[in-house]
Formats: C-alpha cells, sequence, structure tokens
C-alpha cells in the first residue's frame, strides 16, 4: 500500500511506501526537500501538516516539542503516513540536481588548526569531480557500515581538494585515528554531497552567520563563495568558543576581513573566558545568542545561518525568532554526535 503526499506550495505529489518515512521518500524521487540529521534531532526537516496524520513509532523525535505537534508541524525524516497527506515544506531547489557519490579519495594533508581541531584535504581520483553546494557535508564511511558527517569547509568553486574541519572527539572512532594514526596518502572512501543547509541566494536580506566551534567549517565555505563573487550587502560572521583557541582561523579572517572589510564584519564570542581579545580581535564574552542579540535587538530585516552543537542550536532558534526573525530566513545545521554502541555487558 501507498500514500500520496501533496507539496505545497509547489503543488505536485509523490507516493510513500508503506512504512517508510517521508524525506526517505522525497529523496529517493530527487525531491527537493530541506535536512540535516535524519534521525529527528536537529529539526531541519520541519515542516506542517496541512491534512493527514503520521506516526513517529514508539517516540516522538527529540527536535518536535508537543507544542510544535499540535500546532500541525512535522519532522520528515521521521514520520511515516497513516494516511494519504496534504504537506508543506521549504524547498530546496538547487540541491535536486546534485548527482550523490560513493567516491575513494586519499588524504593529501593533514593540519593541526587548534589543539583540537585537524584540517584533512581530501583528494579525489584525478578522473572525479564531486559537485556540491557552499554549506554541504560529506560522510566518511567506516568499515562495519558506520560513517561520519563533516561539512565542507571550502567553497564549489575552489574544489581542488574536499577540506574537513575535524573536532577531536574523546573515544571517538574517527577522530582518534585523524589524531594519532592517520597517514597521508591513506586511502578513505566518502558519500557526498549530502544535506540541504545552503544559501538561499534569492535573498536580498542581510546575512549573520553564527557558528559554534567546528561549526565555522560550512559558514567558511559559504562565506569564500559569497566573497569570490562579491559582497553586495552586509555580512556579519559570530564565531563562539571556549577560549581564544577556538578562534582557529585568524590568518583567513585577517585576509577576508582586509578584502571586504566594507561588507563583512566579525565578532568572536568566547564562553569559558574574559579574554579582551581572540586571536587578535576584539572579543565578547558570554553566550554566543546572546551577542547577536545584544548586537541586533531586532532580527526582522536578517537571514541567520547557523551551524553547531545541538545546545547551541537549542538555544538559539527561540531568541532570534522572538527578536523578529522571520521562520524563512532561518537556516540551521545541527552537529548532531554519531551514535556510540551500547556497551557491551555479561
Amino acid at each position: 500500500m501507498a500514500f500520496q503526499v501533496t507539496v505545497r506550495p509547489g503543488n505536485y505529489v509523490f507516493t510513500v511506501d508503506e512504512g517508510e518515512k517521508i524525506l526517505d521518500a522525497a529523496l529517493r524521487q530527487g525531491l527537493p526537500f530541506p535536512y540535516g540529521c535524519r534521525d529527528g534531532a536537529c529539526g531541519s526537516c520541519r515542516g506542517r501538516l496541512l491534512y493527514g496524520s503520521v506516526d513517529y513509532g514508539s517516540r516522538r523525535p527529540p527536535a518536535l516539542s508537543a507544542e510544535n505537534e499540535a500546532e500541525g508541524f512535522a519532522l520528515f525524516c521521521q514520520a511515516v503516513p497513516a494516511t494519504d497527506l496534504e504537506i508543506e515544506v521549504r524547498e530546496v531547489g538547487a540541491v535536486r540536481d546534485l548527482e550523490i557519490k560513493t567516491l575513494p579519495c586519499r588524504v593529501a594533508a593533514r593540519t593541526f588548526l587548534a589543539p583540537d581541531v585537524a584540517e584533512l584535504r581530501l583528494q579525489l581520483p584525478a578522473s572525479e569531480r564531486l559537485q556540491f553546494l557552499a554549506g554541504q557535508y560529506i560522510d566518511i564511511l567506516l568499515k562495519g557500515g558506520e560513517r561520519r558527517s563533516y561539512s565542507l569547509a571550502n567553497a564549489p568553486h575552489d574544489d581542488a581538494h574536499l577540506v574537513l574541519h575535524i573536532k577531536k572527539v574523546p573515544g571517538g572512532r574517527f577522530s582518534d585515528v585523524v589524531f594519532h594514526d592517520l597517514k597521508d596518502k591513506a586511502l578513505l572512501r566518502i558519500e557526498g554531497p549530502l544535506g540541504s543547509f545552503v544559501l538561499d541566494e534569492d535573498s536580498d536580506r542581510p546575512r549573520l552567520f553564527v557558528g559554534g566551534g567546528t561549526g565555522f567549517a560550512p559558514l567558511k565555505g559559504m562565506l569564500d563563495h559569497l566573497m569570490a563573487n562579491g559582497l553586495d550587502r552586509p555580512h556579519h560572521l559570530f564565531w563562539g568558543a571556549r577560549d581564544a583557541q577556538g578562534i582557529y582561523a585568524p590568518d583567513w579572517l585577517r585576509e577576508r576581513l582586509a578584502q571586504h572589510g566594507d561588507w563583512f564584519k566579525f565578532t568572536p564570542v568566547l564562553s569559558e573566558a574574559t579574554d579582551p581579545e581572540a586571536a587578535g580581535f576584539p572579543a565578547r564574552s558570554g553566550w554566543l545568542h546572546d551577542a547577536v542579540c545584544a548586537t541586533y535587538p531586532d532580527l526582522s530585516g536578517f537571514d541567520v545561518y547557523m551551524a553547531g552543537p545541538p545546545a547551541m542550536i537549542h538555544a538559539a532558534k527561540p531568541r532570534f525568532l522572538a527578536a523578529g526573525l522571520p521562520e524563512n530566513g532561518l537556516f540551521y545545521d545541527s552537529f548532531e554526535p554519531a551514535a556510540q554502541p551500547a556497551p557491551v555487558t555479561g
């Protein structure tokens, strides 16, 4: 048995097999649905149910509150149709034409940007090219079927390598290899490009970029893309870290400010330090969302792009919306940690 799903405002219909998740069916049929983590934790795939009902199994996804569900919202990465549906969802048209590939690659370079951040540059075979949009990510495919997701830190025009910023995670299966055992020219397998955290280039609003830790990586790719095409409106990057060492790209920041200072501003925000400067830039102390709202009390005329830890995203979203940010001006990528296998007992 299959269910019919009518999409607004696109006014088209697709089918979902019995027991299939709505997002899986949409992506299988090449439809431009937004998504991020695909496990119900980030909320990127949220839309509204206009007609019909869905099922989530034994529990509601963590990024969908009871209040949201009562208001008619759904997370399509987890929702399974119980009836035919009519839904409303933000479409990401530019993503649908990109081919998702599984490719081999070699480690071209490994650089330590901070004590807990490494940059990997991956080289694809000479006969292959990965077409992607700024802000998207790739998966590193590990033995045993596990995978680890990392945002691309480079812009599409600068694709000689795929550039990743790897955060050191205690006990992390892949990050431990990166920091301790990875050899130059090591062979890896990747899948991508993935995700719908991409720029809305039809919007004419000023843009705020809000990154926590290595959430800077996709924002860097977006900014490099925009700067290569010439900035034509204000752009302000807020980068949050525990201390000054977390602002790990000072040379990039200085170069971009020198080249694009008329349209580009930068504010580091330190959560566990009171340094007046971070990597040579005047810094604010406290929480990232507080710094943004103190600088821009009225967000009604902006687009905001956020990337970073789930706690940062969950704290910032309601604050920004309460400050007037329109829902269609909020774009985010929540860096959900990879699920760890359950300990073996007995």
